[in-house]
């Protein structure tokens, strides 16, 4: 099939992009490192949900080692898995040498990751995963429940967390909660999960503990995103409880609006506005611009227990958050490098990344679409994604969507 599709580098200019590499996998189940000319350096015949290069600090000082997923269940084995049915995650190292491979030791045999993983500081990985199980308040039926497994090097599950025992702390109305029970015995057997968690990030050093110590934003506790349900939440993994400790969400006291209320609503700073189906929420690193704040991948997609209104010609937004005040201090539409606000829009999938000259990596998934963008909105480099391959397992339908893309310092590859 032809499509009329500009692809590969359509923006450059040099000495306003932030040097380095830049990481993602295809649907056609490989993952790519390309340069700012959008050469292909190097590529690992394995998909990752997302792929990531791992800071070389954390393994030994390795260069080059890359997390992917690394093995399938068999066809026949029953999807309700995530995204992808896998059965091992790991990593490779540049070569392609497996350096760490789990999952046949995970609970079912399987690890059924999805959406997001991260190596922590102190060895263990975390991984977000999907739990066939039945969860009581949704009903008697299985579901995919999401959560969060902790496995030290020796494979063993040293913590885990499960977001169906947790579903009264998510600030869902009782009619928000009824429709959400609904939705899962309608669609028991979606591979995505009645709630499609799509963050696991883990809070580094931040001046929000620094400033209070008692404050939620712990180092070593976890920010997950429920696409689904517009919530974005903090879970306890450092003191215990395992509970929500705060959150954004579900509701706001008003929605992104029509084109003449954005106009308004791109003054910046102000109260944070209806987010819906976001994505990769994180808290920007201490030696970044922003550091201490919350970014987020707004994608204004269709989600919500019950769902929420939507703008009639809103797009998605990068939004900078004060975790404080809670209000949007730095924003990217597409009206922000002067197009119309639908010209910048991925429904799902998506992300956005902070960078040290300031620039934010912005991933326009459902387009394949990856580009920086500078703090005024201007575009500095742009590159469209030429590979495609199925829309979803199974699919017939042909994609070019692009889940995340990493920006990766030239310094952690052994190229260049």
């Amino acid at each position: 099939m032809t499509h009329l599709r500009t692809t590969g580098v359509t923006v450059h200019e040099p000495d306003q992009v932030e040097d380095g590499y830049v990481l993602f996998a295809a649907p056609d189940g490989v993952t790519r490192l390309i340069d700012h000319h959008g050469e292909v350096v190097h590529r690992w015949e394995h998909p990752g949900v997302p792929s990531r290069i791992i800071d070389p600090a954390l393994v030994d000082g390795e260069l080059g080692r890359v997390g992917l997923q690394l093995s399938d269940l068999p066809a026949v084995d029953e999807p309700r898995g995530g995204i992808y049915p896998n059965r091992t995650v790991g990593e490779l190292s540049w070569d392609g040498e497996v350096r760490w491979e789990w999952g046949t030791e995970a609970p079912g045999g399987a690890a059924r990751q999805n959406h997001d993983w991260t190596l922590l500081d102190n060895g263990n990985r975390l991984y977000l995963v999907t739990v066939p199980r039945v969860v009581p308040f949704l009903g008697d039926h299985t579901v995919g429940d999401q959560g969060l497994y902790e496995v030290d090097p020796s494979g063993t599950l040293v913590w885990q967390w499960l977001l169906g025992d947790h579903l009264d702390e998510l600030g869902l109305s009782k009619e928000g909660l009824e429709d959400l029970r609904a939705t899962s015995r309608r669609h028991a057997d979606t591979p995505w999960g009645y709630a499609e968690i799509n963050t696991a990030s883990v809070i580094g050093p931040n001046r929000l503990h620094d400033d209070d110590p008692t404050s939620p934003f712990t180092p070593g506790n976890v920010i997950i995103s429920s696409r689904k349900a517009n919530v974005v939440a903090v879970v306890d993994r450092v003191s215990g409880s395992d509970a929500v400790l705060w959150r954004l969400g579900p509701s706001f006291d008003s929605a992104p609006g029509d084109h003449h209320e954005r106009i308004l609503q791109r003054r910046v700073p102000r109260p944070l506005d209806q987010i819906s189906g976001q994505h990769n929420p994180h808290i920007i690193a201490e030696d970044l611009p922003g550091a201490g704040n919350l970014l987020v991948f707004d994608n204004q997609g269709g989600a919500g227990y019950p769902p929420v209104a939507l703008g009639i010609y809103s797009g998605s937004r990068v939004l900078e958050i004060d975790p404080l005040t809670r209000q949007i201090v730095w924003q990217y539409t597409a009206e922000d490098s002067g197009r119309q606000p639908w010209e910048f829009f991925s429904a799902f999938v998506s992300n956005a990344q902070r960078l040290p000259n300031g620039n934010t990596l912005v991933t326009e998934g459902m387009q394949g679409r990856i580009f920086q963008v500078t703090p005024s909105g201007r575009i500095v480099w742009e590159y469209v994604s030429p590979y495609s391959g199925p829309a979803a397992p199974g699919s017939s339908t042909e994609s070019f969507l692009v889940y995340h893309a990493q920006h990766v310092p030239a310094a952690w590859v052994p190229v260049g």
